[in-house]
C-alpha cells in the first residue's frame, strides 16, 4: 500500500513539474515591444518624460488614423497605449482665472477594413499649469516650449484579432467645457487628444 502511495506522490510531482515546465515556456515564448507606426501628425517629443507625442485626427476612414503594424502572431495580440487630451495653455487665462477646461476625447481602434474593434474614452480637467503632464519642445513659447501640451492619462489596452496585420486609430469627437460655453467637435482633420507610449504584446 505503501508503494502504491508512493507512485502517485512521484506521478503528481511529475505532473506538476511538466506543467510548470510548459507555463514557464508559454510566459518565454510572450514578447513585448515599441509599436511600429506611422503618425500622421506628430506634437513632439516630450522635455519631461522623454516619450514622442503623436496627435489623433478625427476622420471617417482608418486610413486617416495612425496606423500600427502589427508584427506576425499565432492568436490575439495586445495593443496597448497611454490617452491623453490636448491643452493649449495661456498664461493670460491663467491669470485671469478663465483657464478651466473639462475635455471628453472619444477615439476607435479599427481594422484594416474599418471594422470597429472598440473605443476608448479620456476626461480630464484643466485649471492651472500643474494639470499639465509634459511640455513639448520645439516651442516659440518660453523656454522653447509648444503651447499645446499634454493633459490626463487614460491607460487603453486593447485585444486585437488574430490575423490582423495593421490598425488604426482615430479620433471620433471632443467635447470641451469652458467657463463661458460648450464646444463639440467632429470634423474630420481635426486633432482630438494625443498617445504615447504605444506597445505590443504577442
Amino acid at each position: 500500500m505503501w508503494r502504491t502511495d508512493r507512485a502517485l506522490v512521484l506521478l503528481l510531482l511529475l505532473t506538476l513539474c511538466a506543467t510548470a515546465g510548459l507555463a514557464q515556456g508559454r510566459a518565454a515564448a510572450t514578447r513585448t515591444e515599441a509599436a511600429t507606426f506611422a503618425c500622421p501628425s506628430p506634437l513632439g517629443m516630450g522635455l519631461a518624460t522623454g516619450r514622442s507625442y503623436c496627435d489623433v485626427l478625427t476622420g471617417r476612414e482608418q486610413a486617416e488614423g495612425i496606423l500600427i503594424d502589427l508584427p506576425p502572431h499565432t492568436g490575439p495580440l495586445t495593443l496597448s497605449f497611454d490617452l491623453h487630451n490636448r491643452h493649449t495653455y495661456s498664461e493670460d487665462l491663467i491669470r485671469g482665472n478663465r483657464a478651466f477646461r473639462q475635455y471628453t476625447a472619444t477615439i476607435g481602434v479599427l481594422t484594416a477594413d474599418n471594422t470597429l474593434i472598440t473605443r476608448a474614452i479620456i476626461q480630464s480637467e484643466f485649471r492651472v499649469a500643474g494639470d499639465l503632464l509634459d511640455r513639448i519642445g520645439g516651442g516659440a513659447g518660453p523656454g522653447g516650449v509648444k503651447a499645446v501640451a499634454p493633459t490626463g492619462t487614460e491607460p487603453i489596452v486593447v485585444t486585437i484579432p488574430a490575423g490582423e496585420s495593421r490598425v488604426s486609430i482615430l479620433g471620433e469627437k471632443l467635447t470641451v467645457i469652458r467657463p463661458d460655453g460648450t464646444d463639440n467637435f467632429t470634423a474630420p482633420g481635426r486633432p482630438i487628444a494625443l498617445i504615447s507610449n504605444v506597445m505590443l504584446e504577442y
